[in-house]
């Protein structure tokens, strides 16, 4: 480690709290209907957009009528995306004449993206046509993005509603979300990318011949305006093979710490948004305090572990003091690399500059366990927010147990409905995690994807469905993940962790938001203090223990059972 490295790491979070309460401000106004600078401009079309669809935005929604218009909504995309690529074959803007996609791998791919998890089984320039990228995949990074937004709105009106029905519109929570926030940043930062190097046309790939005199294919396409929602959507998933480690995708230092703010940066403004709707700013700022304190740890972890190298090419005539520079770009090095790898584990992003396959051991610990934990830490846009809430829910149950009265947050009680819809949602992630790795490393269909023996290709398998559940997209890339088997069962591990995650998140968001708001009383447990800090950090470390301790134990069992199975693992 060096101090050039740890100077980048903080410039990094010194612009993060920066942009935070900002950045929070304009989202607050944006969700609360009240005028902006980009009203003058928005407003109008915003008011076309609800007279085409005969929507009233002041007819607000129960957090049933809520739940079915989110799930109808991304049904609706799902089916879109398949025929997309299904039929891109017959569609233009294919310049390379790509062929129809398979069932399997269309199906994953849609169920990907609508779930904000861009998992990608294939190569992508070399299977998806210009209009699926743009039509499809883009306008999916979108849409899911601000689904997980208007999401995580409607829980803080639950916890901010008195005997209240409603928990918002999504229909205007959506449209608002896009038009207002997600589009004016993209396309102003997109602008950006092109400036320092990023492609962003129509053209057909180009044939070079090299400076040795051979021939080079050099894949190009609409990537600028890809590039900046997949990082501020916390989307992840690249135009290139290579994601952001391809000099189009992320040509320079510049745009390597941009993509880095805009992976957190809706997810650190939320804290603020819930501090301010909820009437106390220091609410907001503590659950930032507890994102940022496991950031840090899970940032130190692995950048030490990368930085001091794989012990076992001690002997080996190499340059030590480089750490293990194995798979990273040398033009980013182990800080930009370790900082990189970890927030985008931490955020259910999945971008990569860096091959997370050939981390140390500690090292890819740390990415797989910040999914693992839920992807809180930050998280997704919208469910790193309602993801945290959920832990608060359960943390202050365990406070009020201690105490022996009914816990409360923020004046609302947490009654046994809350608890056990907030206990369904965390439980249902390592439930799916460690079924479908245990399922997969017994039978020969999902052995023949593993490319390597023992502990790390166990690894391999687990954090593909790790980071399936926990909608988040990376992997470790040894694995060969395009078969009708993985891709059908990765789709439904993105669906469990997507939509079965969301749907008693928002019944507890409609039975608070009928509650009273209790006033505060001289029991009422401090929720905005240290304390309360360290209460809920102990918290999802304990449960995420569900997910990884498990898992350790699992590897032996399994290597038993595919033993007796007549299969090697």
């Amino acid at each position: 480690m060096t101090i050039n490295g740890w100077l980048q790491i903080a410039l990094f979070c010194a612009l993060l709290l920066l942009i935070t309460k900002p950045l929070g401000g304009y989202m607050t106004r944006v969700f609360a209907g009240e005028r902006t600078p980009l009203s003058p401009v928005i407003r109008p079309v915003e008011r076309l957009f609800y007279k085409l669809a005969g929507l009233d935005e002041q007819t607000e929604q129960h957090w049933v009528a809520y739940a079915v218009a989110m799930l109808a909504f991304s049904f609706a995309g799902f089916l879109l995306l398949y025929a997309l690529q299904r039929l891109q074959h017959l569609l233009p803007l294919n310049p390379q004449d790509l062929g129809a996609v398979s069932p399997d791998l269309a199906f994953n791919t849609s169920v990907s993206f609508i779930t904000n998890t861009n998992w990608q089984s294939y190569t992508p320039e070399t299977t998806l046509s210009y209009l699926v990228q743009m039509a499809g995949l883009t306008v999916h990074n979108f849409l899911s993005a601000a689904t997980g937004i208007a999401l995580a709105m409607a829980l803080i009106r639950g916890f901010t509603r008195r005997s209240a029905r409603t928990v918002g519109n999504f229909w205007v929570d959506m449209t608002r979300c896009t038009m207002y926030i997600l589009l004016p940043v993209c396309v102003v930062v997109g602008l950006v990318m092109v400036w320092q190097g990023v492609p962003d046309n129509l053209s057909a790939y180009t044939n070079v011949t090299t400076l040795e005199g051979g021939k080079q294919l050099i894949a190009q396409g609409p990537v600028a305006s890809q590039e900046v929602i997949k990082m501020f959507g916390t989307n992840g998933g690249g135009f290139f093979n290579a994601n952001s480690a391809h000099p189009f995708e992320n040509p320079t230092a510049l745009t390597n710490l941009i993509q880095m703010l805009l992976i957190f940066s809706i997810g650190a403004a939320l804290t603020n948004v819930f501090g301010r709707m909820v009437g106390d700013q220091r609410q907001g700022w503590a659950i930032f305090a507890v994102m940022g304190l496991l950031f840090l740890a899970g940032t130190t972890v692995l950048y030490s572990s990368e930085a001091a190298g794989n012990t076992l090419f001690a002997h080996l005539p190499l340059d030590h003091a480089a750490g293990n520079m194995e798979g990273k770009e040398v033009r980013f090095g182990i800080p930009n690399s370790a900082l990189f790898a970890t927030i985008t584990t931490d955020a259910s992003c999945g971008a990569v500059t860096s091959m997370h396959d050939s981390l140390t051991p500690l090292g890819g610990m740390v990415p797989m366990i910040n999914i693992m934990l839920g992807e809180i830490i930050f998280g997704g846009v919208g469910s790193g927010l309602y993801g945290m809430l959920l832990f608060v829910i359960v943390a202050m149950f365990v406070a009020g147990l201690m105490v022996g009265r009914t816990p409360e947050y923020l004046g609302k009680k947490l009654e046994a409905k809350e608890v056990k819809m907030a206990m369904l949602a965390i439980l249902i992630l390592p439930l799916s995690m460690l079924g479908f790795t245990a399922l997969a490393v017994v039978i020969q269909p999902g052995l023949s994807a593993v490319s390597n023996a023992g502990p790390h290709g166990f690894s391999e398998a687990l954090y593909a469905y790790v980071s399936a559940t926990g909608n988040n997209g990376s992997a470790f890339a040894g694995l060969s993940a395009n078969t009708p088997f993985w891709n059908g069962t990765l789709g439904l591990a993105m669906f469990i962790g997507r939509f079965l995650m969301i749907v008693p998140m928002l019944a507890i968001a409609g039975s608070l938001a009928a509650k009273k708001i209790v006033p505060t009383s001289a029991g009422t447990f401090p929720t905005n203090g240290g304390l309360f800090v360290g209460l809920v950090i102990g918290v999802i470390l304990i449960t995420g223990g569900l997910t990884f301790l498990p898992a350790i134990a699992l590897g032996p069992a399994v290597e038993q059972l595919s033993m007796h199975a007549g299969t090697t693992f």
